[in-house]
């Protein structure tokens, strides 16, 4: 059968059906809005569970085997264990040994550790992977060797597409750190402390069974509960659901590159002379060092003016943790904790708050955090002339990446992006970017260690820091510099198949991702 294509907003041709279901096409940051009401998951009666509170099966299998497995079934994890889980890759082996094929994974993300689920997706107990697929699962994909198309979706594009009922989750397995018998859970304590489980809290809501697996039971109730065992069905105790090490990194560290450094002190510096570092305001940076970088830069100036930011929005680590405690920052509103600081401060401290995609992202509710933020600092793969950005492939077209919150912080009302100019000899800046995950309209700055560009839109921005002695640049002028040093780098070739579809905040598709040809 023919595949038919449409042309979306930001010009890219997007078929009509993914996976068999139909598609629609982005329609620009505002553009489609849906009607209808928010997906209901089946009505359960206390008749059917204990009256003693004790949801305790054996094991996971056992666990999954009274949930109903099934061929065919999507299957949703979370990822606050980031490489460290050990649960996801269990329950595929446990499919494989039932002879359970076709199963649907809806991961938060996947990580390196995730790789041995490539022996699953080439047995056909997966059928293809709803959710970021970095590194070896991304490459595995980009060879073609999926039978289905990826799916990727920002952090609050799954939480909108469960709640929407786009995917319904007929399983969901959350670990947790701590949990009771009951299914009450927290990601604060235990063995496996991860900070939070705001990931896992659509699953939870709205997936037909849930099963929550734990390495630290505790008797009822489990407080505080991040997840209520009142949505739970199944409880498993097990050995070890995650590996420490792994889990955390004990400490993020700041870059040491001088580039780096340089970028991230231009990054502040920027926010100063705008008028964006000012008493009251809000911010939020990664976890990656350039951005922990610019945090203590932010930090030195707010000392300086003796001023103060009203929030920051996390992923946390120690050094934003450090602006809380100085008194620097009144709340941090985490969605992420990215180190064992980040864990203890949560753990111990009131303004240290735990937030979900719900709260901090999802684009069908009353509004979120992310607007809110009167600047956002993000990462990129690739820009482009007119300021579109990529976060998922790389410049050879390989899918490496997950987009996170990426595309939801876009929505902050200052974006700024420090990236260096080019990556092992090829330029950043393109004319073109390989894949588009968020519209040029909504990314204001472009930060590299060559000169900064704003976007002329922000017409405000140009205007207020025209006499501030930066190296402000046309996004021209700085692609001109890359490739002078680098040179014209060559476009990646593809092949017809589309092996990933790019899905927008509000669930439409800006994007797709092809197989590469070698």
């Amino acid at each position: 059968m023919t595949t038919k294509y449409v042309k979306n907003a930001v010009g890219r041709m997007i078929p009509t059906e993914i996976n068999g279901q139909p598609v629609t096409p982005f329609q620009g940051p505002h553009g489609y809005k849906t009607t209808g009401h928010k997906y209901s998951p089946l009505i359960r009666t206390c008749a059917d569970y204990p009256d003693d509170g004790d949801k305790r099966a054996p094991d996971l299998k056992a666990a999954l085997l009274k949930s109903g497995l099934k061929d065919g079934m999507t299957i949703s994890t979370h990822h606050h264990f980031r490489n460290g889980d050990l649960i996801a890759n269990q329950i595929f082996e446990i499919a494989a040994e039932l002879g359970v094929k076709d199963l649907i994974w809806f991961p938060s993300a996947s990580f390196p550790c995730h790789e041995p689920l490539i022996e699953y997706l080439e047995d056909g107990t997966i059928h293809h992977i709803e959710g970021s697929m970095n590194g070896a699962l991304g490459r595995f994909a980009s060879q073609g060797k999926m039978r289905g198309a990826g799916v990727l979706r920002s952090h609050g594009g799954r939480y909108q597409a469960v709640q929407d009922g786009e995917v319904v989750i007929d399983i969901a397995v959350i670990a947790a750190p701590t949990a009771d018998p009951f299914g009450n859970a927290n990601g604060l304590t235990g063995p496996s402390a991860c900070g939070l489980l705001g990931f896992a809290l659509a699953d939870s809501l709205y997936a037909h069974n849930v099963i929550v697996v734990t390495d630290n039971l505790v008797p009822f109730p489990c407080i505080p509960w991040q997840i209520q065992g009142n949505n739970v069905d199944t409880v498993v105790e097990t050995e070890q659901i995650g590996i420490p090490e792994r889990i955390v990194s004990g400490t993020t560290q700041i870059t040491k590159s001088p580039d780096r450094l340089y970028i991230a002190e231009l990054t502040a510096k920027f926010c100063d002379a705008a008028g964006i570092i000012r008493d009251g305001f809000s911010f939020q940076a990664g976890a990656g060092g350039t951005a922990l970088a610019i945090g203590n830069y932010f930090g030195e100036i707010m000392r300086g003016q003796g001023i103060k930011a009203r929030f920051a929005r996390g992923g946390s680590n120690q050094y934003l943790v450090e602006l809380l405690d100085q008194g620097l920052v009144d709340y941090i509103l985490d969605g992420q904790t990215f180190d064992l600081e980040g864990v203890r401060s949560m753990r111990e401290n009131p303004h240290h708050v735990d937030t979900s995609p719900f709260t901090s992202y999802n684009y069908h509710g009353k509004g979120n955090f992310a607007s809110m933020l009167d600047v956002v600092i993000l990462g990129a793969t690739e820009v482009d002339v007119n300021f579109n950005g990529n976060v998922v492939t790389h410049s050879d077209g390989y899918l490496l990446h997950g987009m996170g919150g990426w595309q939801n912080c876009l929505f902050g009302k200052t974006v700024i992006l420090p990236i260096p100019l080019f990556r092992d000899r090829i330029p950043v800046i393109r004319d073109e970017v390989t894949t588009i995950c968020g519209p040029g309209e909504l990314i204001d700055v472009i930060v590299t260690e060559r000169g900064i560009a704003i976007n002329p839109r922000r017409t405000d921005l140009i205007e207020v820091v025209k006499d501030s002695g930066l190296p402000i640049k046309t996004i021209h002028e700085l692609k001109g510099e890359g490739e002078r040093i680098c040179g014209v780098p060559q476009p990646p070739q593809f092949e017809d198949k589309i092996i990933a579809a790019i899905k927008w905040v509000d669930g439409t598709v800006i994007d797709v991702v092809r197989q590469v040809k070698e």
